[in-house]
């Protein structure tokens, strides 16, 4: 199997390529695509460049399902919306390619990866390296991403089986219906 991890991000999206063989990770590709060589009020040009780029990523190494990170509310909440746009980018980059999504959330990666869920940046990127057997520390968006891949490599497959035993459902509560919310 082969994962991308997508670390989203307005202005930097690492992304990770890892290849799994039973419980062997291999590391395939890494990198960063950026889009602080545009005006940074031109939001359409940034997401073009992100959604392009992922599509890039994708195809060219043809990964089998992918794992992107889950956002949450930053003490900006124009930050946020702006990153959930980002995010949303990357997204629909996947999708159109027909992968499988898994989301996890940066806590869950850094428990994944480095054990315990405040573990520092710093910190990722050595458990990183050492995970994959690279012979130098990882940028921080890059190891970031190659984390939700390792996490995805670890978790995703007990998380496919609990779906297919009870798959998980959308709650219809607070949601509208017949124009109405109940």
């Amino acid at each position: 199997m082969r994962i991308l991890g997508i670390d989203p991000g307005l202005q930097t999206t690492g992304f990770g390529v890892i290849d799994v063989e039973g419980a062997a990770l291999r590391y395939v590709a890494s990198g960063t695509i950026k889009t602080t060589h545009l005006e940074f009020g031109d939001l359409p040009a940034r997401l073009k460049v992100l959604f392009d780029g992922v599509c890039e990523v994708v195809a060219r190494y043809q990964p089998t399902v992918a794992a992107v990170e889950i956002v949450f509310v930053n003490v900006n909440p124009q930050s946020t919306l702006l990153l959930g746009q980002a995010r949303g980018a990357c997204l629909t980059a996947l999708v159109s390619r027909d992968l499988a999504v898994t989301e996890f959330t940066a806590l869950q990666m850094k428990k994944a990866v480095v054990g315990h869920g405040r573990a520092q940046k710093a910190q990722v990127q050595e458990m990183v390296k050492r995970l994959l057997q690279l012979p130098g520390v990882p940028g921080p968006d890059a190891a970031d991403a190659l984390g939700l891949a390792i996490t995805q490599a670890h978790a995703g497959e007990a998380m496919r089986r609990i779906a297919a035993v009870s798959p998980l459902q959308r709650k219809n509560t607070g949601m509208y219906r017949g124009g109405r919310g109940h």
